[in-house]
């Protein structure tokens, strides 16, 4: 009866384990096929990227340095005589015009010293007066004989005496004029001024060096910048081309400060550092440039012609060197490409598209030689430079203050 019981308690445990290893072998079936379906749809999902169209385009060629803010014209306003400071008209910073009034000094002793030289000068032409109706006496006597030949001559010689003593008085007065003028200190330019270096009460001296202020000139412009000596031939082809244009842009090079133009190529390299130097002038109308600034530069010195140009982000480097993936109806395909230049977010292809091709710009991360995309176009791109170059407008240049009237002249149309 034992022997029944240890039977039939073996055949339950052999029942159950069969089953245990039935049920382990359908779940194994059931989640192994939901696995290969589920890879297999998502091998299936299309990869989402954005596109542009391959097109032509002028390409601009820029040299990019790095230059410093200085003004045309920097001048520390002195005084031209001794004296008190009585009055100062003009604020720390302020925006001058030429002519206008900054300061003026105790003006009594030059004025006195001025009425002291025209009353001089009355007083000699009251003498010539007098000396003038004895020349004409003598000489009436003379006529008679009753007066001497030499009589005449000295009386003469009184009256030109007197003549030139009143136009040192006239040239006295003069000077002293001058010199009350002086006691008016007006801006010799239109500028900004900068500290003022005294204040009311100062005595100042015309030998002083301090001065009263500095004002510089902000409107037009320069900046001085360089350029490695192999870009001279570059730089004087784009001047004799024309105006060579030249942006000035933060030392970080991320904002445009102002536009404007070359105005000066040095006449020779530096020895020392290999280097050109050049000078550009912007109008400034903003004031966005200023003195002792350190600013980026990009001068236009060449502009290719209908150029096979792509957005920068299209071009993607591969252990077999620059590479773009090319949209073939639902997929993207890997087109080797030669890029010539950068620049302006933009691409110059030499050698490897053509016009009209779809590239994409965006979610190259997850594609693979053949995968399936999803295509969204990019925005249409913005003009380059030499785009809006064309079609813009030309302004007249106002004058450059480093050019002589005489190269103005003959620049003019």
């Amino acid at each position: 009866m034992a022997s029944g019981s240890s039977w039939t308690k073996g055949l339950a445990w052999l029942v159950v384990l069969v089953a245990v290893a039935g049920g382990g072998y359908w779940a194994y079936l059931h989640f192994s096929s939901n696995a290969t379906t589920a890879k297999a749809q998502v091998k299936a999902a299309p990869v989402p990227v954005t596109t542009a169209v391959v097109r032509k385009a002028d390409f601009p060629v820029y040299l990019t340095g790095l230059g410093t803010v200085e003004p045309y014209n920097t001048v520390t306003v002195s005084s031209r005589v001794d004296g008190e400071i009585t009055k100062v008209f003009f604020r720390q910073g302020q925006m001058v015009k030429e002519g206008e009034t900054l300061a003026t000094i105790d003006p009594r002793p030059y004025q006195a010293a001025l009425e002291q030289a025209q009353a001089k000068k009355a007083a000699d032409e009251a003498n010539l007066k007098n000396a003038t109706l004895n020349l004409a006496r003598y000489k009436t006597l003379g006529e008679k004989e009753f007066a001497s030949q030499q009589q005449v001559d000295t009386q003469q010689a009184s009256v030109d005496q007197l003549q030139a003593e009143i136009m040192g008085d006239q040239a006295a007065i003069d000077n002293a004029q001058t010199q009350v003028s002086y006691t008016t200190i007006k801006s010799p330019l239109t500028g900004r001024t900068g500290f003022r270096l005294v204040d009311p009460g100062n005595i100042v001296h015309a030998s002083g060096t301090a001065g009263i202020v500095t004002i510089v000139k902000l409107q037009p412009i320069s900046v001085v910048f360089t350029a490695p000596e192999e870009d001279v031939p570059r730089i004087n082809d784009a001047v004799a081309a024309g105006p060579a244009p030249i942006e000035a842009l933060s030392s970080d090079g991320k904002t445009l400060l102002s536009k404007g133009r070359l105005s000066i190529v040095n006449n020779e390299v530096d020895p020392a550092s290999g280097d050109i130097r050049m000078k550009a002038r912007f109008d400034n109308e903003d004031n966005r440039l200023w003195p002792g600034l350190s600013v980026s530069t990009r001068l236009l010195v060449q502009t290719l012609k209908d150029s096979i140009v792509v957005p920068v982000d299209a071009v993607q480097r591969g252990p077999d060197g620059l590479f773009v993936y090319v949209v073939d109806g639902d997929k993207a395909k890997i087109t080797k490409v030669k890029v010539d230049q950068e620049g302006d977010g933009l691409s110059r292809i030499e050698s490897g598209l053509t016009e009209g091709q779809t590239v994409i710009v965006a979610g190259q991360s997850r594609l693979a030689d053949g995968s399936t995309i999803q295509a969204t176009p990019a925005p249409t791109p913005s003009p380059t430079p030499a785009d809006i170059a064309k079609t813009a407008p030309v302004a007249t240049p106002r004058p450059d203050p480093d050019e002589t009237p005489a190269n103005t002249a003959a620049k003019a149309p």
